[in-house]
């Protein structure tokens, strides 16, 4: 496993860095930490930083990345937006980890329950939450399963969940497709992309093997 010194990042492929994001859950399932000393992680990344993924996740307390990936100072570059909406601030904080601090891999990563697409399921517009809502909506338009429209709504649990993978996938290709640098280092294979669930009630982050670019 590509741990610190920082150096050993640069010989990382996107398929090993996510492998040490799964073994990282797994700990996280198995109620395990790695061993971490945390000062010499402080002298390690005072000047540099080198994380090997950049995580686009909900800002849900429930949901820290550095905890359920088991990782540590230096590591993963989080950006955490209510419904881990892909923004044109948080695709150009994933391009600055792509591009400029060398990261392999990008996960966008959903959970499960999220109150931000249980909000977009209801249609919530109030104050500034509704540019988030504005952002899922597209998942909700994509979703054909569910047609009766008294169950497209929150109070559905199964509708919320395919919401929260559709949403996933949605803004997945919208990094890819607002995001020249991205596209490019995709295309270029210097770094993947990949969607995951994380789910609240179990711990595990699933991964969705079938939307990994890279």
């Amino acid at each position: 496993m590509y741990k610190h010194p920082l150096i050993d990042r640069d010989k990382m492929t996107p398929r090993e860095a996510m492998a040490i994001l799964v073994e990282g859950n797994q700990r996280f399932l198995n109620n395990y930490q790695s061993d971490k000393d945390f000062q010499s992680l402080v002298h390690i990344t005072k000047e540099k930083q080198h994380p090997f993924a950049a995580i686009l996740s909900c800002s849900d307390s429930r949901a820290p990345t550095e905890l359920l990936f088991d990782q540590a100072l230096g590591d993963v570059f989080s950006v955490r937006l209510a419904g881990n909406i892909a923004s044109d601030k948080a695709i150009g904080s994933l391009e600055f980890s792509s591009k400029y601090l060398g990261s392999k891999l990008i996960v966008v990563m959903g959970h499960t329950s999220c109150g931000a697409v249980k909000a977009a399921c209801d249609d919530f517009k109030d104050g500034h939450i509704g540019e988030i809502i504005n952002l899922i909506k597209p998942s909700i338009r994509h979703e054909k399963s569910v047609t009766d429209p008294a169950k497209r709504n929150s109070s559905n649990a199964d509708f919320v969940e395919k919401i929260n993978e559709l949403n996933v996938r949605h803004q997945i290709d919208t990094i890819v497709r607002l995001s020249d640098i991205v596209d490019d280092m995709l295309e270029s294979k210097k770094i993947a992309i990949v969607g995951a669930v994380y789910d609240l009630a179990t711990g595990k982050v699933n991964f969705l093997e079938d939307t990994f670019v890279g």
